[in-house]
């Protein structure tokens, strides 16, 4: 009988928090951006650091989602309902769609802006416009539609988190899926499949 994992690895592990910390950044940082009352020039340094966390998120999720193909995640419990198997997967698959998306659509915004303004990330590298973007002769009506999918992007993707949260909760405290499956103090066992 091989041996089956019943919590992800450490790279699996470390790679979810990291995008956790930097994604609840991202909503946080474009929350007081989009809605706060600050002086222009603070508000260019959180777009500043919103792009350049936007990126590392769009990195980390493709270096996330190589990771997931080559090691794939521990079975979900076989007394799981089908229903809530499919729910989990849409979720996971919903989760990978944002990660990639809202990051995607953020940089194709910034290309398409007619401001023009460049992207440092942290203040350190030159991050390119997409040129064809960057080259339309209209860019206004390109950039507004760009900038209603991000920001309604960003709504849903809070929505998919306040659900996946919620639902690692309930499985939590029904016992049948715990959290140590993506603890960063260990605790899983590898046990006969």
């Amino acid at each position: 009988m091989a041996p089956t994992r019943d919590r992800y690895d450490a790279v699996a592990i470390v790679l979810h928090w990291a995008m956790a910390l930097g994604i609840f950044a991202l909503i946080g940082v474009g929350l007081v951006m989009k809605h706060a009352d600050l002086p222009k020039m603070r508000v260019f340094q959180l777009y500043q650091w919103h792009k350049s966390i936007g990126v590392l998120i769009l990195l980390l999720a493709i270096v996330r989602l190589a990771w997931r193909l080559a090691s794939p995640p521990p079975p979900l419990p076989e007394a799981m309902p089908a229903l809530q198997r499919t729910a989990a997967h849409a979720g996971h698959g919903l989760l990978y769609f944002f990660m990639l998306a809202l990051p995607l659509s953020g940089w194709a915004l910034v290309s398409a802006s007619p401001l023009n303004i460049p992207t440092v990330l942290f203040g350190l590298v030159p991050w390119p416009h997409i040129s064809w973007l960057a080259d339309l002769p209209n860019k206004a009506p390109v950039a507004a539609a760009l900038s209603a999918v991000h920001d309604y992007g960003a709504y849903a993707l809070i929505v998919v988190l306040v659900v996946h949260i919620g639902a690692a909760l309930r499985h939590a405290a029904k016992g049948d899926i715990p959290l140590s499956r993506m603890s960063l103090l260990g605790g899983g066992k590898e046990k006969a499949k």
